[in-house]
């Protein structure tokens, strides 16, 4: 690149948290500190440089990931801001498989909240190291220690404390730093630069007893540090700081700081914290990938002279400039205009244009170089989660896994006019978003969209005016469910046509069980001796796995089932692929009629967090929606958190039901948990409301 940095000062982080806990101002303050820009930008005047799409901008959240690069104390620093709502789970998963390392910002009030569990176990599951802020200091009810023993009792993580505040609420006006031993007063104004200070005599005895315990935590989980500790030595503020980053980037504990974004306080000391603890690519493992040639495991290393090997995490459809697929180069470097491998399609393709992104601003570039996050233009056959290498060191990474939609409702565009493009554009929108499915019905004529929750949906709606001109008529949402077998079974499909010349013969036995929830779809072949030809192996499983998505009794897709070929029969002229592939069907068919289905519906976790004088109408609210109380815990205030497990179909319009219930006094949150068994009664509503709506 033309701003070339070494390795070793790049940091790729993300910016994760609950809803509204402050994580666009939080990137909005860095911008501004990094110089990248001229005016702080806010979420409530919708002015927010990472909040670009108008949706963002009208409801005051973050609905996609946003990226940019800045530059702090010599070093780059690529940043995504990420969405809180659980409706864009997406965006949170997609960017923690890409990056090195992650800001999770914390309200100072509430503490750790639903949304920040889910994705603290999304970034446990990518191994991303991380660093806590603790937001909004100076609210009334922040509690600095309490947010720290929630982080290690809700998110058993090992919170290293490295700055303490100076008052709280109200009186919140500065930070002790316990690594460096400095103190920062701020003033009222939230323009006025923050005063290095000796650290208050008021706060000398907070500052030693901190600084003890962040000592004694580094000793129990440093080697280095404990030797030094145990033989007495003297532990510089160097040693400190190198303990530190090595327990981060081995994820044995996080560092934890504070201040107040929207004041513009303790911005600066979390961007030291960024740089001095974070890892840099090169402190991450080497890339492993699969050798397509010999099917083995292989290294790339993080370097520029390693064949080129990126990944492609987003895809997004500008309306100015095209179609814009964003890569994690993990090694290798490419120059724009390139010619590169899509190993996953077994395509090639031209890396147009290459260009760093401002969030929906733009800036050319010559190359990409090991360790950046860019995106190209010109790739029309790349897809979110797809491997883009060399054609002659063809190598796959592993893949981004996405949670499967849960809600669904048919759309229809109004006029003749829209219904020219809704396709098109109901297309582009997939592509920009794995969580987002659209399928079209055949026998009701009509087009249904499935995603993650009623917002994710009356956003893509929205966006479909808004971005693509297209006006569209939705209908009532509905409930995904799905269906599985209970019992193992043995099953015979057998396709045969005659019509004159060649004929058509396709024969197979199939047995199909029960697999663990969420396990998906399993094929296995223990036919021997050729009784199928290896050809028509594939068509069978192609014809299962079609006749899973076309549904059982009720008509909804199949899951969790593990089907494998044990027996059947060809013919020498006669069998076909696709004779084959019709046997598969018909035996699967067979097999699920007599396997006891059972339909499956997907089930919610919800959190709700409201004052105490409303939870005895709350709890009846819930066991009216088929609820299971799972916890009740009493917080600040009178504050109660209620856990609670409840059908996706008992869910609908729950918002306005719990501001009706509380005076508008209660928030929730909800993420899909998982499918679950539903009673014979309730199965056979769904099947005649099913056959009704068909």
């Amino acid at each position: 690149m033309s701003d070339r940095y070494p390795l070793e000062r790049i940091r790729n982080i993300a910016i994760i948290a609950h809803i509204d806990a402050g994580k666009t101002t939080v990137t909005e303050r860095m911008l501004y500190y990094t110089g990248l820009t001229y005016k702080i930008g806010n979420v409530d005047d919708g002015t927010a440089v990472m909040d670009w799409m108008q949706q963002e901008r009208e409801r005051g959240i973050t609905i996609t990931a946003a990226a940019t690069t800045c530059y702090w104390k010599d070093h780059r620093v690529n940043i995504i801001d990420t969405p809180g709502h659980i409706d864009f789970t997406a965006e949170v998963e997609r960017s923690l498989r890409v990056l090195d390392g992650a800001v999770v910002v914390f309200d100072a009030v509430a503490g750790v909240q639903a949304q920040s569990e889910a994705v603290w176990r999304q970034a446990d599951r990518y191994n991303v190291s991380r660093i806590c802020f603790i937001n909004k200091m100076d609210r009334i009810g922040a509690d600095f220690n309490r947010t720290v023993s929630m982080i290690e009792q809700r998110l058993h993580a090992v919170p290293l404390v490295i700055q303490i505040p100076i008052g709280s609420e109200t009186t919140f006006n500065g930070i002790i730093d316990l690594v460096d031993c400095k103190a920062w007063h701020y003033e009222a104004d939230p323009d006025a630069e923050p005063e290095l200070i000796t650290i208050p005599e008021s706060e000398q005895k907070n500052f030693t007893e901190a600084r003890r315990r962040l000592v004694e935590k580094l000793a129990e989980l440093d080697d280095q540090t404990m030797i030094a500790y145990l033989e007495e030595t003297e532990i510089s503020n160097k040693d400190i700081k190198d303990a530190i980053r090595r327990i981060t980037i081995a994820s044995r504990g996080v560092p934890v700081t504070c201040g107040t974004a929207l004041k513009n306080k303790g911005i600066q000391r979390l961007l030291d914290a960024v740089n001095d603890y974070l890892p840099s690519p090169l402190d991450m493992p080497p890339v492993r990938a699969i050798e397509i040639k010999t099917n083995t495991e292989v290294i790339r290393p993080i370097n520029d002279e390693a064949p080129f090997t990126a990944l492609a995490f987003k895809v997004v459809s500008d309306p100015f400039v095209g179609r814009l697929v964003y890569l994690r180069v993990y090694a290798g470097h490419i120059n724009a205009g390139g010619e590169v491998f899509n190993s996953t399609r077994r395509k090639k393709e031209r890396m147009g244009r290459l260009l760093l992104m401002h969030s929906n601003h733009r800036e050319d570039i010559a190359e990409a170089d090991a360790g950046s996050i860019v995106a190209s233009l010109g790739m029309k056959n790349t897809f979110t989660g797809d491997t883009i290498c060399t054609d002659d060191q063809p190598v796959v990474l592993e893949s981004i896994r996405f949670p499967e939609p849960v809600i669904k409702l048919a759309i229809e565009p109004r006029t003749r006019a829209d219904q020219d493009k809704i396709g098109e554009a109901l297309n582009k929108l997939a592509e920009e978003d794995p969580t987002f499915k659209v399928k079209y019905d055949n026998e009701t004529g009509q087009t249904v969209i499935a995603g993650m929750g009623e917002l994710h949906l009356d956003i893509i709606v929205s966006r479909l005016l808004t971005d693509f001109g297209v006006s569209a008529n939705i209908g009532k949402p509905q409930v995904a469910y799905r269906e599985t077998i209970t019992v193992p079974v043995r099953a015979e499909g057998r396709f045969v046509q005659q019509s004159g010349g060649h004929g058509q013969y396709g024969h197979a036995v199939i047995e199909l069980e029960p697999a663990e929830s969420g396990a998906g779809f399993q094929f296995g072949d223990k036919t021997k001796g050729g009784i199928i030809p290896k050809n028509f192996i594939k068509p069978i499983e192609e014809g299962i796995r079609e006749a899973m998505e076309s549904g059982g009794r009720a008509g909804y897709p199949v899951v969790d089932v593990k089907a494998t070929l044990v027996d059947g029969s060809y013919h020498e002229v006669d069998s076909s692929e696709m004779a084959f592939k019709m046997a598969g069907s018909m035996a699967f068919k067979e097999g699920l009629r007599k396997a006891k289905p059972v339909i499956l519906e997907p089930i919610m976790k919800l959190e709700i967090i409201a004052p105490g004088q409303f939870l005895g109408d709350i709890i009846s609210d819930l066991n009216s929606r088929r609820g299971h109380i799972e916890a009740i815990e009493t917080e600040y205030a009178g504050t109660c958190i209620i856990r609670v497990m409840v059908p996706l179909s008992e869910a609908f319009g729950y918002t306005t039901s719990l501001r009706s219930l509380t005076q508008g006094r209660a928030t929730h949150t909800m993420e899909f948990y998982k499918y679950r068994e539903v009673s014979a009664e309730l199965a056979e509503n769904i099947i005649a409301i099913g056959r009704k709506n068909a």
